[in-house]
């Protein structure tokens, strides 16, 4: 009889896909600061999962998923993917609150379930924050014409585009200066100690450099908030 897979593992597996999908190389201690463990927690996690054939681990401690893990990794990646859009979409609950609540359900619902959603709301829209089911990297977001906050240029309006959503305090500050996924945002000034003064509809806020490369925005044709 086939052992199900463990919450924990399961959690492991995405985070290793999502930041591969972002064109990043994963090491013990990048795991360990996403799921917010200690470090022999993680080495004793990585060790189960090449042992049961999701993961491999080069000379160089760079963890990389075998098939079968990221087949697995992208069964829970839809899933929260699909129960963010159900919770924003479906029960009008706000882009700021739904991540952390698919965390908690991404695991606990059914293949039936599942494919129900599928039915409902397709696998190819985006999720209330702006991301696909798998995050794209950097040169995937540049060639479609999209750049980080912190890179953009002075005296210019923007649209919001997407957000990193895995630091709920980042999302709910963010809602507060008024960014949000569609949303104007104008950059008035980039500052010496790297901040930039920003204009939102919810009027002009300071953002720091760590808030700011966490929004990738698209350059509107003419005219500011």
């Amino acid at each position: 009889m086939k052992t199900p897979i463990t919450i924990s593992k399961e959690d492991y597996l995405k985070a290793v896909l999502e930041a591969e999908s972002e064109g990043q190389e994963v090491i013990p201690a990048t795991l360990a600061h996403w799921l917010s463990v200690s470090p022999p927690a993680v080495t004793m996690a990585l060790k189960r999962l090449r042992r049961d054939g999701y993961l491999e681990a080069r000379p160089d401690g760079i963890v990389r998923l075998t098939p079968k893990g990221k087949k697995t990794a992208y069964r829970t990646a839809l899933r929260h993917h699909l129960i963010e859009r159900m919770l924003a979409e479906m029960f009008g609950m706000e882009w700021y609150e739904v991540h952390n609540e698919a965390e908690r359900l991404e695991h606990a619902f059914s293949p039936a379930f599942e494919a129900k959603l599928l039915e409902k709301l397709g696998a190819k829209g985006t999720c209330p924050h702006g991301n696909w089911v798998l995050p794209e990297s950097p040169e995937q977001r540049g060639k479609r014409g999209t750049v980080l906050l912190s890179e953009a240029r002075e005296d210019a309006a923007y649209t919001v585009v997407s957000l990193y959503e895995r630091d709920p305090k980042l999302l709910l500050f963010l809602h507060h200066v008024g960014i949000a996924p569609g949303g104007r945002v104008s950059v008035l000034a980039k500052n010496y100690d790297r901040t930039i003064s920003i204009e939102t509809t919810a009027g002009r806020s300071t953002l720091g450099h760590p808030a700011a490369e966490k929004v990738w925005v698209k350059r509107r044709s003419s005219g500011k908030i």
